[in-house]
């Protein structure tokens, strides 16, 4: 397998698993419903209209074209880059993970003018954001892309991978 396919596959393995997750939610829960699995974590159906922690969530609909245009604009430039370091192994995962994410919420955006968000922690009463799997892959790919950075970030700038 080639190895930007490899890394296009990853990205794709990404949506599959957030949609299908997404949809067993959607087929298992009402908005809202929420399900205790332990004491600090609940499956729980919530729509988010905005960004991460609902960043302009009540902006009266123009964002959902501006996160979607964003991502769509971002996933050109993850491809790019992806072309341009397949043969790496660390790098390349990490924009798969983000790619895969990016393009996970997009898919959501389109169907329902919002993200599904069902994963939902808490602590003492407080609850982080509900988030999904599509997030996780942002998440995990960006601290892979900062640690990319500070392990290789010197040698990179001088032409050594």
């Amino acid at each position: 397998m080639p190895r930007l396919a490899r890394w296009l596959a990853l990205a794709t393995f990404v949506v599959l698993l957030d949609q299908a997750s997404k949809a067993w939610v959607l087929a298992s829960f009402r908005l809202m419903e929420s399900l205790s699995v332990t004491s600090f974590f609940n499956l729980v159906l919530v729509y988010n209209s905005g960004a991460a922690f609902s960043f302009l969530a009540g902006a009266g609909g123009w964002q959902k074209w501006f996160f979607v245009a964003l991502a769509l604009g971002i996933s050109a430039w993850l491809l790019s880059m992806l072309r341009h370091h397949a043969q790496e192994r660390l790098l390349p995962t990490s924009l798969s993970l983000i790619l895969g994410g990016a393009i996970g919420n997009v898919i959501d955006r389109l169907r329902f003018d919002a993200v599904v968000d069902f994963l939902d922690f808490h602590l003492a009463g407080y609850h982080w954001p509900a988030f999904n799997v599509a997030d996780s892959a942002i998440t995990v790919g960006v601290v892979l892309m900062l640690w990319h950075q500070f392990r290789y970030g010197k040698e990179t700038e001088t032409g050594t991978p």
